[in-house]
């Protein structure tokens, strides 16, 4: 098997590296009388659809039978209250503080004796969808959660005859399965956002006082990622895709934070030009030696801002969250999206709304884009150096969206730096760098970034970014020199010339740079124990004394 699950007993022992205090407090929890185990997906749609709350639309699901549910199951929805996005201020990992650890473990084992009395359903997925990586997952929820269960297996891949065959077969990782146990109607005054608590090198997570679906999605991509990354891979929060042309396969990566176009970039279809193959819009691994990829979702979590009722994606929503329902002039159940209700409207979406779905890219990959909302930047720059490229993609600049909950006070509209577009990392920001650094260094690998917002005072349009992607594609695109020595280049796009001469302009720019040597020197302050290196500390200083 590709993960431990299961151990000799004279390895039962306080020398074991898997046997931490965590792990072994949470799995303990796995095991006892008030846990109910769901072992198909067709049982968990039948709890969750008469769960306190959940409402049964009456939108039929498609693909039903390959998809492992009744032939008559509906898109179920389940609402929450006030939070209805993640609270990364709520994530705590072992190890950053070891004071507040000793409390910490102190309340994972009071609510697991708490809630003894509370009945539980805990259900067996997988993470990573080839045999090259496939690890076990395994998540409990109180009673009264189990939309959520159903969502994760539904998001995840649930214990099928012939995922447990590949499963078999898979490559073995001296890892243990990923645990997380959950408690989302936790409440402490000490933690009035929730908690959720990551011992990552050991797979184990307690997410507590959070209903939001997306706390339990992250979490188990945050143990999968950080297993991958140890197992040499590079973790990646994006999208991939590939283009087959006639002569060659080219497969391009797109990192941004959600909301900045990654999935709409990943799942375009060019207006039928190119037979363009997905692997995933949000969550997959690169394998740094032959540069292949694999997908660990088999589904997607979609915002359902962009689908209407009569939206024909609608047809493969699974779950839907934080939406509206009425009724249609034939009485029946239908959503209300576009949130009106709130923001960040969710939903899980099946594998099958994209026809040229495939779980693993062998082809390397040979572009990778970094998605920015940066006014001071043109719709496409390519950026020559590997150090400067990773830089980049450690401040990536962007604007949030309603997917993270705001901080008090915070501007949305304002520029927010996120390493890699991956909030989520549960190892230091240095073995991305490294990471990405190595696969930028690859001859084959070029890389660029693409702003999908404004330049300046004129906005990005989708077919100027889909055109400045299909140039790249085509091997027609004419770049010219951002400035003498600055190891920029820009598209020439038509309307979007920065102006070099323009001393305003110029100014801008330095301010950017600046702001991101900034943001990484604050970051080394503050990560004295794993700091990132003086190169990319000093890897815009060129660009600001080019300019």
């Amino acid at each position: 098997m590709a993960t431990i699950e299961m151990y000799e007993r004279s390895a039962l022992k306080k020398s074991n590296p898997l046997l931490t205090k965590l792990r072994t407090t949470v799995e303990t929890a796995f095991y006892g009388s008030n846990m109910h185990e769901v072992t198909t997906l067709a049982e968990a749609y039948e709890l969750a659809k008469v769960s306190p709350g959940v409402i049964v639309t009456d939108l039929p699901i498609k693909e039903t039978a390959k998809l492992g549910l009744p032939e008559d199951a509906k898109v179920l929805v389940e609402n929450g209250g006030k939070i209805v996005g993640r609270t990364a201020k709520a994530r705590r990992i072992v190890g950053e503080d070891k004071a507040e650890d000793e409390q910490l473990f102190a309340i994972v084992r009071e609510v697991i004796y708490q809630n003894r009395t509370k009945k539980y359903h805990q259900t067996t997925g997988y993470v990573g969808l080839d045999e090259a990586f496939i690890i076990k997952a395994h998540i409990a929820f109180p009673e009264g959660n189990e939309n959520n269960l159903y969502s994760w297996l539904l998001n995840f891949q649930w214990a099928n005859d012939t995922y447990n065959e590949l499963y078999a077969h898979s490559k073995k990782y001296d890892e243990g399965d990923i645990y997380i146990y959950t408690d989302p109607d936790w409440r402490h005054p000490d933690y009035p956002l929730g908690l959720a608590y990551f011992e990552p090198d050991h797979n184990v997570a307690c997410i507590l006082g959070m209903q939001y679906f997306g706390e339990f999605k992250k979490g188990t991509l945050s143990l999968a990622w950080g297993t991958a990354h140890r197992n040499g891979y590079a973790s990646c929060h994006g999208g991939l895709k590939k283009f087959v042309l006639e002569d060659k396969k080219r497969v391009f990566a797109f990192f941004g934070l959600s909301g900045s176009g990654k999935s709409t970039l990943t799942h375009s279809k060019h207006n039928g030009k190119y037979k363009v193959k997905v692997l995933h819009d949000d969550a997959f691994i690169i394998d740094l030696l032959d540069g292949s990829s694999i997908a660990l979702e088999p589904a997607y979590f979609d915002k359902t801002q962009d689908y209407p009722a009569d939206h024909p994606e609608q047809e493969y929503f699974l779950t839907a969250q934080n939406v509206g329902v009425t009724k249609d002039v034939d009485g029946k159940r239908v959503l209300v999206t576009e949130d009106i209700r709130n923001g960040n409207g969710r939903t899980v979406k099946s594998r099958y709304v994209t026809p040229d779905r495939v779980d693993k890219f062998h082809s390397a990959i040979e572009g990778i884009y970094w998605i920015m909302k940066d006014d001071a930047l043109p719709p496409l720059v390519k950026i020559e150096d590997p150090i400067l490229a990773a830089t980049f993609g450690a401040t990536l600049a962007t604007k949030r969206s309603t997917a993270e909950t705001a901080r008090k006070g915070e501007d949305r509209d304002r520029l927010v730096i996120e390493p890699y577009a991956n909030p989520f990392r549960v190892y230091p920001l240095i073995e991305d760098y490294e990471d990405f650094k190595a696969l930028l260094s690859k001859e084959a690998v070029d890389c660029y970034i693409i702003n999908t917002g404004a330049f300046l005072n004129k906005d990005i349009t989708k077919d100027i970014t889909l055109g400045v992607i299909e140039s790249i594609v085509e091997e027609t695109a004419v770049f010219k020199p951002f400035g003498d020595g600055t190891g920029l280049a820009y598209l020439d796009v038509p309307g979007y010339e920065p102006p070099l001469e323009d001393e305003n302009y110029k100014k801008l720019v330095k301010e950017r740079m600046t702001m991101r040597t900034e943001f990484l020197q604050s970051f080394n302050q503050e990560h004295p124990d794993c700091p990132l290196p003086d190169e990319a500390i000093h890897a815009f200083d060129q660009i600001v004394q080019s300019l």
